[in-house]
């Protein structure tokens, strides 16, 4: 297995991880071990958060910066709106929104909300 440090290898992974995240991109058969790797490494990412592929696509998709907004919304004391999740999603999305409220701190929310609201910054 070549090393990701190697450029080529890692141009080719970092193109396969991108195709696996996508979950309606398929794995062709002429391709390279690294982008073999990386597609394999992107579809676990994505079944992690959205749930098995062959369970069917979700109408939303979970991505890591989807679980940061709400993880920020739980750490502002933000209600926030799971329509259209499947239960595998809502599974994820309530353990990074649990750990935001873990980590609130209704001093620093109200000091943000109102630095947000003087730069014309409205949090719904």
């Amino acid at each position: 297995m070549n090393y990701i440090f190697n450029p080529i290898y890692r141009e080719d992974y970092l193109k396969g991880h991108s195709n696996g995240i996508n979950p309606y991109i398929k794995l062709l058969d002429n391709q390279n071990e690294a982008f073999i790797s990386g597609f394999n490494d992107g579809r676990n990412e994505y079944e992690r958060m959205n749930g098995k592929i062959i369970h069917g696509i979700p109408k939303l998709i979970v991505t890591n910066k989807i679980l940061d907004d709400f993880l920020l919304a739980g750490m502002l004391g933000i209600s926030i709106n799971d329509d259209d999740y499947t239960a595998f999603q809502l599974d994820i999305i309530s353990k990074w929104y649990q750990s935001g409220i873990e980590k609130y701190n209704p001093i620093q929310s109200s000091y943000l909300l109102g630095i947000l609201e003087e730069n014309g910054i409205e949090i719904i």
